[in-house]
């Protein structure tokens, strides 16, 4: 077992023997290294970056819990950074392989390992994964030019929409199109509809990504917008509304916690029904697996994804779980 505060300061002294005494499920290789890590909050992290408390980044600390409760219809479509530490443009090169870590993607993108987009980058590049893991590897002969997904339960997702941009550099020359369905969508943003033709912004005036010019498919007939159409409610209670003009190619449920809430089970009942590959995700493998017993409960069926670790999941602990368990956002996946 590696220690838990490697690569972020100060070199280790040793092997990891220092268990932690409350979870017991990570080590460290000093005192000083355990107390380093304990010290490191989330609103201490983001204000060393530079970002506490703004755009998007103002729903990842406990500091934006009143203001998403208070403005739900509150929206950014920047990083809040420099345009080096965010994917606000094209990339240099098209995507040529299928990434398997955050290291791959950060090459990729040209962006340095100190950056802290991957906090929020992790919802797009999960359902990245997701269609990978589910069989959709060889989209681009499965889908055509068009992915249709169903986006099930967001909730602080909402303030941060323009994150999914960059399905746009993952997917290139396919039309990606998301519903997303959940009882925290406000009623006044019910039907809202966003295209997104741009990568959220960067903190530089004279950047190209702030180019009126800079919109995809501007200079062609094809439509390759991100299309984002938001529905109040349970997917079991929407779906018929959309029935006949939206069949997806796979749904996705992020950090679902399946076993805490009875509104799940009508609509394992209507995913059991579509017969589509539908993919969970949650904060630690415990809640997969209780999760994974009131699907088998609901539909009979043992899962056709087994749960299994994200390699993007958000890279940086949950705090104040009720889990006395390390809990990541989008940590493990499973499916059917």
């Amino acid at each position: 077992m590696e220690c838990a505060w490697k690569g972020r300061g100060t070199r280790c002294t040793g092997p990891a023997k220092r268990r932690c005494g409350r979870c017991g499920a990570v080590a460290y290789c000093s005192l000083s290294h355990q107390i380093c890590e304990k010290q490191e909050t989330r609103c201490s992290f983001f204000i060393k970056k530079g970002i506490h408390q703004l755009g998007m980044w103002l729903y990842e600390c406990p500091c934006g819990t009143s203001v998403i409760s208070l403005d739900c219809s509150r929206s950014t479509n920047g990083w809040d950074l420099p345009d080096e530490l965010c994917p606000c443009k094209e990339p240099v090169y098209p995507i040529s392989k299928h990434l398997c870590s955050w290291k791959e993607y950060y090459e990729w993108r040209c962006i340095p390992l100190h950056s802290p987009v991957a906090l929020l980058l992790h919802w797009p590049l999960t359902i990245y994964h997701a269609t990978k893991v589910v069989g959709l590897g060889s989209w681009a002969s499965q889908i055509s030019k068009q992915l249709q997904i169903h986006y099930l339960g967001p909730e602080k997702e909402l303030q941060q929409l323009a994150v999914f941009a960059e399905l746009h550099a993952l997917f290139p020359d396919v039309h990606v199109h998301m519903e997303f369905f959940g009882p925290a969508i406000p009623q006044s943003r019910d039907g809202e509809k966003i295209d997104l033709c741009k990568y959220a912004h960067c903190l530089r005036t004279d950047c190209f990504c702030k180019s009126s010019s800079n919109t995809w498919g501007s200079n062609s007939s094809e439509n390759l917008a991100i299309t984002l159409q938001l529905r109040r409610g349970f997917y079991h209670d929407r779906y018929k509304d959309i029935a006949k003009e939206s069949s997806p190619h796979f749904i996705i449920a992020p950090n679902a916690g399946i076993a805490a809430y009875s509104s799940w089970l009508p609509t394992m009942e209507l995913i059991k029904e579509l017969g589509v590959p539908a993919v969970f995700s949650d904060y630690c493998e415990e809640a997969c697996h209780l999760g994974a017993g009131c699907i088998s409960s609901v539909t009979g069926s043992t899962l056709n994804l087994p749960i299994q670790l994200n390699p993007f999941r958000q890279p940086m602990v949950v705090e104040d779980s009720a889990l006395l368990l390390p809990c990541y956002s989008n940590c493990f996946l499973y499916g059917i």
